[in-house]
């Protein structure tokens, strides 16, 4: 054993600097490995979202934002559900039977393309280059559109219209219906889009 004497100060000063390197290193790794978690504007992009349609009168739209897409939801008239069916002959998937599985959930696959009559939830996207079309919901004669305009969407990229179901019309650059996205009524004001499969 030997008798050198401890030199107390050096001691502390490695003690000391030893912990400090300690506390470095976690304070080091906790941001490290915490980008490995998502973030939370991550998680949200791809979870279900609600929206209260308690003050959505009937002929307004109102917007929400799902996985980084605007999702209209439309309470029509009672004229504009009754107006639906006459339509099916100037448009080029009526029954909404093409890609049902991309575009129409089952319980979508009907003439207002909805769970209820009266509202519409659909994904604002063009189904041709992904441009967002306007809303063009006052019937007649306007610009870029028929005579006999019963009321809808008009992508002005490139022309296709959609009506207020968001079915494409025939002979028109878009290929499908806009999207109906997944979702299911959490009471008659609150809509849950991005899920419609109750735990």
């Amino acid at each position: 054993m030997s008798d050198t004497p401890v030199d107390t100060s050096k001691r502390t000063w490695l003690i000391a600097s030893g912990c400090a390197g300690a506390v470095g290193g976690v304070a080091t790794a906790i941001p490290f490995v915490s980008t490995f978690q998502p973030s939370e504007r991550a998680k949200a992009a791809g979870a279900a979202v609600e929206a209260d349609i308690s003050a959505l009168k009937p002929g307004e739209k109102m917007t929400v934002e799902w996985r980084g897409k605007p999702v209209w939801i439309l309470r029509r008239t009672p004229e504009q559900v009754a107006e639906l069916p006459k339509l099916d002959s100037q448009l080029a998937d009526p029954q909404s039977l093409r890609n049902p599985s991309e575009f129409t959930p089952e319980y979508a696959r009907n003439e207002g393309r909805s769970i209820k009559p009266e509202f519409l939830v659909v994904v604002g996207i063009c189904t041709h280059l992904g441009c967002s079309p306007s809303d063009k919901f006052t019937p007649g004669p306007q610009a870029s559109l028929p005579n006999d305009w019963e009321g809808g969407f008009l992508c002005p990229c490139h022309g296709s219209t959609f009506d207020m179901a968001g079915r494409v019309f025939k002979n028109k650059p878009a290929p499908d219906n806009l999207p109906v996205p997944p979702h299911m009524y959490l009471s008659d004001t609150r809509l849950l889009i991005g899920e419609d499969k109750k735990a």
